[in-house]
């Protein structure tokens, strides 16, 4: 698995259509009514690579096997949410336990499908989620000042720390701050609440739900939206859903030539994921043979024995001696056996960091090696 986004914001904004059409499947619902996703939708898309599309056109493995990300399709939330309206509770456990926000809001007009808030205000759709995302993680963190506090009574200096810790993010919470810009400056602060799993913290993607007509994102709902992803320090992504669902339907031969009819190179999903790289700092590496070639996604400045254990926790404990290949040399040579035979095949240590793009053998005690 590469990441986990959950797919989150008010009813009726095209989230379960954008789920359906990004995972190309029909699990969520999709209604003019609020709340006809209940339980979360979950689905594994793959991730496109063109590197290791060329990776299998040298080596004809056997196996193909790309990494995928996962999307959950959160059921929309409402004002109070946060408080349990609207099954607010329920739905916002589900929202902690994913890696990334992909935060949809409306920006297209359609008289046939509701607003719940009676009109299109991509601000105040806004900032009603991220008020009920906040309202969650203060009741979270005064629950849990509350119980190391009284823990800390003992004497022990350690509690007492996390309690001051909880005590500072809690009051940049309450006075309407980012606490991921708060953690960012305090990294330590961030390792000591990871326990908690706050929604404020995770990295978040708008992502502006416009009709045809505006894919390219020139329409001034789409400008506002604009405005506060950037006030949140959040990156925005204009997507239709519309077309994203009609993309789901086509080969990818039909699919490229319905994206360039539109001017467009790249589909949401693609776009959607590189962004979810970037903001998750993640990288990919290959390991490749003729049983099987494989795509594995490591976060960024992960050690080769780290990576390993993507692999198998027996390769990690095993570890010996990481034989890596960097793709720019690969392409140049179409062979792992002419790397190696042309001195591009490089022995690196445990502490060796894997770059994006590596193929890497991972030489092991724990049995044959992969």
């Amino acid at each position: 698995m590469g990441f986990s986004c959950g797919i989150v914001g008010l009813p009726n904004v095209g989230k379960s259509t954008i789920f359906n059409a990004l995972s190309k499947s029909n699990i969520a619902m999709s209604a003019n009514y609020p709340f006809c996703t209940i339980e979360p939708n979950r689905a594994a898309a793959p991730v496109p690579d063109e590197r290791l599309d060329f990776i299998v056109d040298c080596v004809h493995p056997r196996s193909i096997v790309p990494t995928t990300v996962e999307f959950v399709d959160i059921a929309g939330l409402v004002r109070n949410a946060g408080k349990g309206e609207g099954k607010g509770n329920q739905f916002l456990m589900h929202i902690r336990q994913v890696d990334a926000i992909i935060h949809v809001v409306r920006c297209f007009d359609d008289l046939n499908i509701t607003h719940v808030e009676d009109g299109i205000d991509p601000v105040r759709d806004i900032s009603i989620i991220n008020t009920e995302l906040a309202v969650a993680d203060i009741d979270l963190l005064e629950r849990a000042l509350l119980k190391v506090q009284k823990s800390a009574k003992s004497g022990n200096s350690q509690l007492a720390a996390k309690a001051d810790i909880i005590s500072q993010t809690l009051a940049v919470a309450s006075n309407g701050e980012s606490v991921r810009r708060f953690l960012d400056n305090n990294p330590t602060y961030r390792e000591e609440l990871k326990e908690y799993n706050l929604i404020t913290d995770k990295p978040v993607l708008y992502l502006a739900n416009v009709d045809e007509e505006h894919i390219d994102g020139k329409i001034e709902y789409v400008d506002k939206a604009a405005l506060s992803a950037a006030k949140d320090s959040a990156a925005l992504l204009t997507l239709s859903g519309k077309i994203e669902a009609e993309l789901a339907t086509l080969t990818e031969g039909e699919a490229r030539e319905y994206l360039n009819s539109l001017g467009q190179q790249e589909s949401g999903l693609e776009k959607l994921i590189q962004k979810g790289y970037e903001l998750l700092s993640l990288v990919t590496f290959f390991t490749a043979g003729e049983k099987e070639a494989r795509a594995w996604t490591v976060e960024k400045n992960t050690t080769a024995k780290a990576a390993a254990g993507k692999i198998h926790s027996d390769i990690e404990r095993g570890f010996i001696k990481a034989e890596v290949v960097s793709y720019s040399d690969f392409v140049q040579l179409k062979s792992l056996s002419l790397a190696k035979e042309k001195g591009r095949l490089r022995l690196e240590g445990r502490d060796y960091i894997i770059s994006d793009g590596d193929i890497v053998y991972f030489r092991h005690n724990a049995g044959k090696s992969v």
